[in-house]
């Protein structure tokens, strides 16, 4: 599916089904670097539940057009602009890592408009490191590796190989886009004060073993909002859509029926 915002097309996975403005909708929202692909066990999932189900391309990453957009507060007054042209509704926001970040800015500004809020390994903040920063916004390669290095817990390594490095395939779209993506996460102060404007039911989900947000920071998380559920993945790192997507999507899909 191609619409298009701000005078730039924007791609995202639709599964094949036609939207239907009666049905539930949930957005996806994919990691620092990544795109659409990475829901590619969830988003068919979903839909046979019975939903609308669309797996964004932010700008610039996939198929969308760019060039990235530098501030998570930024991607998501653009988010509200999608939401708009497609028209959508009753609205559930599911984040990844940085997609979380950009669903908790969304409550933040747009509280009235989520149904539901699904996060799965993200926090209200999401440092990074200042090197690996560089490294990314040098161009160099090897920013992938070490991204996937603290992405794996200990867990399993990935059926294909690095997620990351098959869809970040050059230096200028590691300095382009991931460097871009990172800088983003690190300059995110807002989230603190954003979940005091959650209202709605909240789903967390983490990986036991997860080294970018660790289980602590991620209990301490769900703490701060009210009434949400929490559901935690065993032998599982950071990447949990992709380490173990059937876990996390048939806990997702109990959260959206409860």
């Amino acid at each position: 599916m191609i619409i298009e915002v701000d005078k730039k097309k924007i791609f995202s996975s639709d599964v094949g089904q036609s939207f239907d403005k009666n049905k539930d909708t949930i957005i996806l929202l994919h990691g620092s670097g990544q795109s659409h692909v990475v829901w590619s066990l969830t988003d068919q999932y979903l839909c046979d539940q019975g939903y609308n189900v669309f797996a964004l391309d932010l700008p610039g990453h996939g198929n969308s057009e760019g060039p990235c957009l530098k501030s998570i507060e930024e991607i998501t007054l653009w988010l509200q602009k999608v939401i708009e042209k497609i028209g959508i509704n009753h609205l559930t926001i599911l984040g990844h890592s940085q997609g979380c970040l950009i669903a908790l800015e969304y409550a933040n500004q747009f509280s009235k408009k989520l149904k539901k809020l699904i996060f799965v390994a993200g926090s209200y903040e999401i440092p990074v490191n200042k090197s690996l920063i560089n490294l990314a916004a040098s161009g160099d390669m090897e920013s992938l590796n070490l991204m996937m290095k603290w992405g794996y817990g200990y867990s399993k390594q990935f059926i294909g190989g690095n997620p990351l490095q098959k869809i970040l395939n050059s230096s200028r779209e590691v300095r382009e886009v991931l460097a871009v993506d990172l800088t983003a996460c690190n300059n995110y102060k807002n989230g603190i004060h954003a979940i005091k404007k959650i209202s709605c039911p909240t789903l967390l989900i983490f990986g036991e073993l997860d080294k970018m947000i660790k289980l602590d920071k991620g209990k301490e998380f769900s703490g701060l909002i009210p009434g949400s559920k929490t559901h935690i993945i065993k032998d599982c790192g950071h990447m949990i859509i992709l380490e173990n997507a059937f876990e996390m999507r048939e806990k997702v899909a109990e959260f959206l029926k409860s």
